[in-house]
C-alpha cells in the first residue's frame, strides 16, 4: 500500500480551462470544478488586511426560507448571480453597480423540498459575431423546473431558445410531479459541446414512483431536446442528479452525481443494487451515451446521495499522467477514479455490512470502502461516547443512544430506530472538495451530525404524526412503511455525537495521508457547515459555510486560521475570487439557511485589500423620497405594489398607487427610521372577506436604489395573530439619489 501511495503525484494544473485567470467562469471556476484560482494578489502575508469592498442586496430576502446558496460567476467583464426566487442580476465586478436584472418570478406557493439556488451557467456562442444578441448566454435553471436562456449583455430572454426563452422541465416526465415543487432544479446546469445539460431535485421519501431523475441535454442555441438519460427503470423514480455536474470538453464527457432511488429509507420495492443510483456516471456529452459508472452505495437505505460535484484533476503515476476524478460522499468516503474508465485509482474493498431486520427489506450484503486515510468521518459510535455540556446532558444523550440500532455507517433503518452517522448532511455533502494540483492537496470540509431514522408501519402513521408534531415524517407511499427522521440532539441543543461537529481537512494526494485536519467553526467543537472551500495560488483556503456566520481564510500548508470576518447572514455558499480593475476580490453569498438556523438574508459581500481611496461601507443615510416599484411577500403570495414617498423637512408622506389583490384603507403612515423608512397601513382583502394591517420597516441599500425589510400582517387576514413577511421595492429612474 505504501509503495502504491508513494507513486501518486500530481502534474501542474493540466485540467485548468482556457478561461482568463482573472475570471470565475463556472460554479467550481473551471469545468472540472477544482475550485482553484491562480490569483495570488491576496497571500498568507497580507490576508489579514482584507476589508469589505462592497455589499449588494438582491432584493429577494425572505425571513424563513429560500436558500441563497449561489456562487457568482465572472465572465466577459460582468458578475452574474441568481436567487431562489428566480432573479438573475448582472453587476460590475469592481463596484457592484447593476447592469441589468431579470426576474423569472418563481412562485412562493410551491412546496419545494429544497427552496435553493446555487447559481447560473455561462456560455459564449463563438458562431455569433460580437455584439449580436445572445452571443453570450446565461442559463438559469429554476426551483419551479424551468430552464431559461438570457442574453448576457442585456438580460433579455433569448427568443430563439425554447418558447420565448425557456423550456418547461416538468413536461413529458414518465412520472409526472404530484404537486408544484416536487420536481425542480437547485444547481446550475453545465454547458459542453453546444449543449446545456441539466438534472433535477426531487422531493425525498414521498412515494415509490417519484419523478424520475432523468438527465437531459438541450441545444444551447434552440432549446431543442437532444438527448436524455434515465438512471432508473419503472416503477421506481428519483435517483436524481440534483448537485453540480462536471465536464471534460477535451474528452466529450459529462460527469453526473446521482442520488437514491425512491424512497430513501425502504428499498423493498426496488430490489437489487439500483446500479446507477448513488453513483458518479460518465456520459458522452454530445450524445448522452453511457460510458461508465461507479457506485458509492449499493441499494441505498440512508439518503446517501452523491451530493458533491465530481472534481476533475490530473495525477502522475510512474511517469504517466492520469486524468482523475475525485468523488466526495456523505459517508466521508473519498474515492479517486480514472475519469476515462471509472477504474478506481486506490484499492476499494467490498466489505460485509449489517443486514436489515425489517420484513420485506433485503439490504445489499457489502458496501465499497476506500483506504482508511480516505475515510474522513468517524465510523463508530456508542452510548459511552455521547457528548454533552454537563453530566445531565451527557446522561440524556447516553440514554437516547442506548436503545437505538447502530453497527456502523451502513446500519439499515429499523422499526426501533437506527442512528444514521455521520448523517444525511454528513461527510463532504454538497460542499464537495477543492484541489490544488500544483501542491498535490485536496481540501474537504466535513460534517459529523447523526440523525435517527425510524420506519413506521403504515397503520401507525397517523398515530406517530400526532405523537411527534413538528418532526419530519414522510409517507413513502407505495411501501409498507413511512419514515420519521430527527436529529440526534441533546437537551442543550448540541449534537449527542462527539465533537468536532465540522472539520476542514487537507489530503496530501502524493503521500496518501491527511496532511492536517482542524475544527471548522468557533472553537474546538467546530460547527455544521454547508458551502465548500476555494483555494488560491496565494496559498489560502477560503471558506464560510458555518453556523457562526463568518468567512475564514486558512493557510493551505498548515491549516492555521489566518483571518476571518463577520457576515450579515449565514453564508451557506461557495466563496469565489476574481480580478477586476487590477484588484483581487473574494465574494460570497450570505443568504442564511432555514434548517441550520443561520440569519436569513440576500447579501452578496465582497472583500479586497485596501486601496489608496477605500470604498466606504453602504451605511449612508440616502434621501428616501422617490417612486418605487416592487412587492410584498407574505406566505405563498408575491403582492406587487407601486409606492411613492415624499419628504418635507423631517416629515414623510407615503402613498400606494397600486397594490395587487388588496385595497388600502385610509392613509399610509410613514416616518424616517435610521437609513430607511417605517410604514403602516390598513387593507381590505375582498377575495378572502377579511381585513388587516401591515407594519413594515426597511433600509436603503445598493446606493439608495433598493428599499427592503421586514413586515408583519395583523388582524383577521392573519387569523387574528401575526403573519411575518418581507418587502422589496426598487427606486424608479436610472440615477441614484445623492447622499445628504
Amino acid at each position: 500500500m505504501k509503495l502504491f501511495l508513494a507513486c501518486l503525484c500530481l502534474t501542474a494544473a493540466t485540467s485548468a480551462s482556457a478561461q482568463s485567470a482573472d475570471d470565475w467562469g463556472a460554479y467550481g471556476r473551471d469545468p472540472g470544478g477544482t475550485r482553484f484560482s491562480p490569483l495570488a494578489q491576496i497571500t498568507r502575508g497580507n490576508v489579514t488586511d482584507l476589508r469589505p469592498a462592497w455589499v449588494y442586496r438582491t432584493g429577494d430576502y425572505l425571513r424563513d426560507r429560500g436558500r441563497f446558496e449561489a456562487t457568482p460567476l465572472v465572465a466577459e467583464g460582468t458578475l452574474y448571480i441568481a436567487t431562489p426566487l428566480g432573479r438573475v442580476i448582472a453587476l460590475d465586478p469592481a463596484t457592484a453597480a447593476e447592469k441589468w436584472t431579470y426576474d423569472a418570478k418563481v412562485s412562493l406557493a410551491g412546496d419545494y423540498g429544497d427552496f435553493a439556488n446555487r447559481g447560473v451557467a455561462t456560455w459564449l456562442d463563438a458562431t455569433r459575431s460580437p455584439g449580436r444578441a445572445c452571443r453570450h448566454r446565461i442559463f438559469l435553471a429554476t426551483v419551479d423546473a424551468r430552464l431559461i436562456a438570457l442574453d448576457g449583455q442585456t438580460g433579455l430572454p433569448c427568443a430563439d431558445f425554447g418558447t420565448a426563452g425557456q423550456v418547461d422541465l416538468a413536461a413529458d416526465l414518465r412520472n409526472a410531479p404530484a404537486y408544484h415543487g416536487e420536481y425542480g432544479v437547485t444547481s446550475p446546469p453545465v454547458v459542453i459541446s453546444g449543449l446545456v445539460i441539466v438534472g433535477a431535485a426531487v422531493s425525498d421519501n414521498q412515494r415509490t414512483d417519484a419523478p424520475e431523475g432523468v438527465v437531459r441535454a438541450f441545444d444551447a442555441r434552440t432549446g431543442r431536446l437532444r438527448w436524455k438519460w434515465d438512471p432508473v427503470a419503472l416503477p421506481t423514480g428519483a435517483a436524481n442528479a440534483w448537485s453540480v455536474f462536471s465536464a471534460d470538453p477535451a474528452r466529450d464527457l459529462v460527469f453526473v452525481p446521482t442520488g437514491s432511488a425512491s424512497p430513501d429509507f425502504y428499498g423493498g420495492m426496488r430490489p437489487g443494487d439500483n446500479r446507477y443510483a448513488n453513483a458518479v456516471v460518465a456520459l458522452r456529452a454530445s450524445t448522452g451515451r453511457f460510458v461508465w459508472a461507479f457506485q458509492v452505495v449499493h441499494h441505498d437505505l440512508w439518503d446517501y446521495d452523491v451530493p458533491a460535484q465530481p472534481v476533475l484533476f490530473s495525477l502522475r503515476r510512474g511517469g504517466r499522467v492520469i486524468p482523475a476524478v475525485a468523488v466526495a460522499t456523505k459517508m466521508g468516503h473519498l474515492f479517486l477514479l480514472d475519469r476515462r474508465t471509472g477504474e478506481a485509482l486506490l484499492p476499494v474493498e467490498e466489505r460485509p455490512v449489517p443486514a436489515s431486520d425489517v420484513p420485506g427489506e433485503r439490504a445489499w450484503p457489502t458496501q465499497p470502502f476506500p483506504p482508511a486515510p480516505y475515510r474522513l468521518s468517524p465510523e463508530s459510535l456508542s452510548a459511552t461516547e455521547a457528548f454533552g455540556t454537563s453530566d445531565s446532558t451527557r446522561a440524556s444523550c447516553r440514554a437516547r443512544i442506548a436503545p437505538l440500532r447502530y453497527e456502523g455507517v451502513f446500519t439499515p433503518p429499523s422499526l426501533r430506530g437506527t442512528i444514521i452517522w455521520p448523517g444525511n448532511i454528513g461527510g463532504m455533502n454538497w460542499s464537495g472538495v477543492a484541489v490544488d494540483e500544483r501542491r498535490g492537496l485536496l481540501f474537504a470540509p466535513t460534517n459529523r451530525i447523526a440523525t435517527i431514522v425510524t420506519l413506521i408501519p403504515r397503520d401507525s402513521l397517523m398515530a406517530m404524526r400526532h405523537a411527534h408534531p413538528g418532526t419530519e415524517i414522510s409517507a413513502q407511499r407505495g411501501t409498507p412503511y413511512a419514515m420519521m427522521r430527527e436529529w440526534l440532539i441533546g437537551p442543550d441543543g448540541l449534537p449527542c455525537t462527539p465533537p468536532p461537529f465540522g472539520t476542514l481537512a487537507a489530503m496530501d494526494l502524493t503521500a496518501g495521508a491527511v496532511k492536517w485536519q482542524v475544527p471548522l467553526g468557533p472553537g474546538p467543537r467546530g460547527a455544521i457547515n454547508l458551502g465548500g472551500a476555494t483555494v488560491t495560488a496565494g496559498g489560502l483556503v477560503f471558506i464560510a459555510a458555518t453556523q457562526d456566520q463568518r468567512l475564514r481564510a486558512f493557510d493551505e500548508a498548515t491549516g492555521r486560521e489566518l483571518w476571518s470576518a463577520a457576515l450579515p447572514a449565514g453564508a451557506q455558499a461557495l466563496p469565489m475570487t476574481y480580478l477586476a480593475t487590477g484588484r483581487q476580490y473574494v465574494v460570497v453569498a450570505a443568504g442564511g439557511h432555514d434548517r441550520l438556523g443561520t440569519t436569513m438574508g440576500d447579501y452578496l459581500v465582497a472583500f479586497a485589500l485596501p486601496e489608496a481611496r477605500p470604498t466606504p461601507p453602504d451605511t449612508t443615510a440616502y434621501p428616501v423620497a422617490g417612486d418605487y416599484v416592487g412587492e410584498l411577500r407574505v406566505g405563498g403570495a408575491r403582492i406587487g405594489l407601486d409606492l411613492r414617498i415624499s419628504e418635507t423637512g423631517d416629515s414623510l408622506t407615503a402613498t400606494i398607487g397600486r397594490i395587487d389583490s388588496v385595497q388600502v384603507i385610509g392613509p399610509v403612515v410613514a416616518h424616517r427610521a435610521g437609513r430607511g423608512v417605517a410604514m403602516q397601513f390598513s387593507f381590505d382583502y375582498s377575495e378572502r372577506h377579511c381585513t388587516g394591517s401591515i407594519t413594515a420597516a426597511g433600509d436603503l441599500w445598493n446606493g439608495g436604489r433598493l428599499l427592503e425589510g421586514d413586515l408583519d400582517v395583523t388582524g383577521a387576514c392573519a387569523g387574528g395573530g401575526t403573519q411575518r413577511g418581507t418587502f422589496a421595492v426598487w427606486r424608479q429612474g436610472r440615477a441614484s439619489p445623492a447622499p445628504p
